[in-house]
């Protein structure tokens, strides 16, 4: 499988990268969609450092980024590198506030070996160049720093970029430059923002300089957002690689700001019964102030909300004075702490299950022990409904009475209370039979209610005790024929 380079490191790299030795690189998002390269004819081409230009594809040379070009110059011509196509380039034009009255000047074509050729020979000078002007500003008594120089790709120009603080007459200056280095000499002056742009570092921070990846346009820095931030005028720490306050103290200002405005003024004092507090320190993002007994230095510091801050502002302005700061604040409890690898533990599922098990479990030995009540009462109706049942004629049922019967005349014979304590512990201890269904035996009882009520109603039921023996009942003959459904069976 063949794969394409889009960029000059000799690496590979998707085709909305460019070279990674660019500065202000710009990553088109765009780039591998079909037909994004025609959609505008305009280009971007960045020179030396962060110096970039647009211009119109009049050719339609089909280009990408990375490409090396020669594009219109004042006189001649010069090399770039393309850095951008597409329907981007339209956006970052606006972005730079390029004005629209502005020539556009137009591409070349494509750079040629002869024009590499040149545009490395006239690169080549440019340090000598620079150390050389230096050399003449000074003898000229002039108030500047020449930071750079840059060759035309064809060698036919050179611009000086310089710094100034106040305003320099280098008319001279150009006379003697152009006198000895025989080329068009251009002056530019940058700021020192600008400079450590061009030149590049590492900030403090641990990341690549803003001025010199992302940052076009330069605002003014003053010691208020440091104030605003509450951090100490430490001018060691504030100021960047230019000597210039940090661009980046401006990037948080207006939250902190916001911010302030729910915290009340550092002027103002709190009176209370202990005593009166004055402001010590503010943790502007939390909400939080902390007040001293003392102005000067701190004492019996009290960290209260902004909101507590206003009430007892309040109550003060209407004279009351409230016992302590902390009087309307509420001990917060402290948070559990949360098992972040509780999802990757094995027995994550069985917790639960055993949790469900023990709660049914306990919903079980209720039911029974409220049901331990009623157990003689229901002895009573399961003899009668054994009775009937002998009656419908079911032998298996005959069998089992008799074996009941037996049962009851060897046990001996105790009280009615604790007969029913004793029932009551039997059944607990019993576990369901095997393939019994509940659901079944919830419909059985409820098909036999109204037998028994009626059973209730008969004379000898209401008239038999719970511990009366029964008198024993005939055995049916073994030959005697057994009796279909609907018939009853004769009695002997």
């Amino acid at each position: 499988m063949e794969y394409k380079l889009h960029n000059g490191s000799g690496g590979l790299c998707c085709k909305g990268c460019s070279r990674q030795d660019n500065k202000l690189n710009t990553y088109d998002w765009l780039a591998d969609i079909p037909g994004n390269a025609e959609e505008c004819d305009m280009v971007e081409v960045q020179f030396k450092n962060t110096r970039k230009g647009y211009y119109r594809n009049s050719n339609k040379i089909k280009l990408e980024k990375g490409d090396v070009v020669a594009v219109e110059a004042a006189p001649g011509h010069d090399i770039g590198v393309v850095t951008l196509t597409g329907r981007l380039v339209p956006l970052q034009m606006k972005k730079a506030n390029f004005k629209a009255d502005t020539e556009i000047k137009r591409i070349y074509r494509k750079a040629k070996p002869v024009d590499m050729e040149k545009f490395n020979e006239a690169k080549a000078k440019e340090h000598a160049t620079m150390i050389r002007a230096r050399q003449i500003a000074l003898s000229l008594n002039l108030n500047m720093k020449i930071g750079d120089v840059e060759y035309q790709g064809d060698g036919n120009k050179a611009i000086f970029y310089y710094i100034a603080d106040e305003r320099v007459d280098f008319r001279q200056l150009i006379k003697v430059l152009a006198e000895a280095f025989r080329v068009r000499i251009e002056m530019k002056q940058i700021g020192a923002r600008q400079e450590a742009g061009r030149i590049g570092g590492i900030g403090p921070c641990g990341r690549e300089l803003c001025c010199a990846t992302w940052m076009t346009s330069f605002v003014s820095v003053s010691t208020s957002a440091a104030r605003y931030q509450d951090i100490s005028l430490n001018p060691q720490k504030l100021a960047g690689q230019c000597a210039k306050l940090k661009c980046c103290l401006n990037y948080e200002v207006d939250c902190y700001v916001e911010a302030q405005k729910r915290l009340p003024s550092k002027e103002i004092e709190l009176e209370t019964k202990d005593g009166t507090f004055y402001f010590f320190k503010a943790d502007i993002l939390n909400n939080q102030i902390s007040y001293s007994t003392d102005k000067n230095f701190p004492a019996n510091l009290v960290t209260i909300s902004g909101k507590r801050a206003f009430e007892v502002i309040a109550m003060n302005k209407k004279g009351m004075k409230p016992d302590s700061l902390l009087e309307a604040e509420n001990k917060q409890e402290p948070k559990k702490p949360i098992d972040l690898l509780e999802q990757e533990s094995l027995t994550r599922f069985d917790r639960s299950k055993n949790k469900d098990g023990n709660n049914n479990g306990n919903r079980n030995k209720k039911k029974k022990k409220g049901n331990n009540n009623n157990r003689p009462q229901q002895q009573a109706e399961n003899g009668n409904r054994s009775q009937q049942e002998i009656g419908d004629g079911n032998p298996q049922s005959v069998e089992n009475e008799n074996i009941n019967k037996g049962d009851r005349e060897n046990r001996p014979k105790n009280n009615n209370r604790n007969r029913g304590q004793n029932q009551g512990r039997n059944n607990e201890n019993k576990r369901p039979e095997k393939g019994t269904n509940p659901e079944r035996q919830q419909n059985s009882n409820s098909e036999r209610q109204p037998n028994q009520e009626r059973r209730q109603q008969r004379p000898q039921a209401q008239d038999r005790q719970p511990n009366q023996e029964r008198s024993p009942k005939p055995e049916r003959n073994k030959n005697q024929e057994k009796p279909q459904n609907n018939e009853k069976p004769v009695q002997e």
